[in-house]
């Protein structure tokens, strides 16, 4: 029952470490170089607040990878329920959800992540590519483009119908 009661402790600040690491993505020669800034992003991403919330978001996240969506949802709802101020746990819930089909929810944890984290690229990758599911074609579009604004390498850059430069 005491684990129940449990607090989860404040969210380690990695904010000087992720804005350092957004500029150098900017600036990236390559897509080398790219996937690896990407992965320290994912490092701080993925740094949960404590070895509770670090297992319940490995978890999670294996359980995803086990295409078992149904759990892994399960098992991040705790980890949000327990942590709700840590963006990955609603990232990654997210995650769950839109490989599930469940759109709107998705759309509503990533909307939860981004309000803890907007610089979040990834959660702004998901939006866009839940919004585009959700047939938001236009909207989808202008989240699209901040999350390349921000990582030029980003995969998902190949779905913008209109290039960066343009006005919209």
């Amino acid at each position: 029952m005491a684990q129940d009661l449990a607090v989860c402790p404040a969210v380690p600040d990695h904010a000087e470490e992720k804005v350092a690491l957004l500029r150098e993505l900017r600036i990236a020669r390559d897509e080398t170089d790219a996937m690896l800034i990407t992965g320290d992003l994912w490092r701080i991403w993925t740094d949960a607040p404590d070895a509770r919330a670090q297992e319940l978001l490995d978890r999670g996240m294996s359980q995803m990878r086990s295409f078992e969506y149904a759990a892994s949802i399960e098992t991040l709802d705790e980890l949000v329920g327990y942590c709700p101020d840590y963006a990955e746990g609603w990232n990654q819930r997210a995650f769950a959800a839109y490989l599930s089909g469940q759109n709107e929810m998705a759309l509503a944890d990533l909307d939860r992540a981004l309000s803890i984290d907007p610089k979040h690229v990834a959660a702004l990758s998901g939006k866009a590519l839940t919004l585009m599911k959700l047939g938001r074609d236009d909207e989808a579009q202008l989240v699209l483009r901040d999350a390349v604004h921000m990582n030029p390498w980003l995969g998902e850059r190949a779905l913008l119908t209109i290039p960066l430069g343009t006005d919209i």
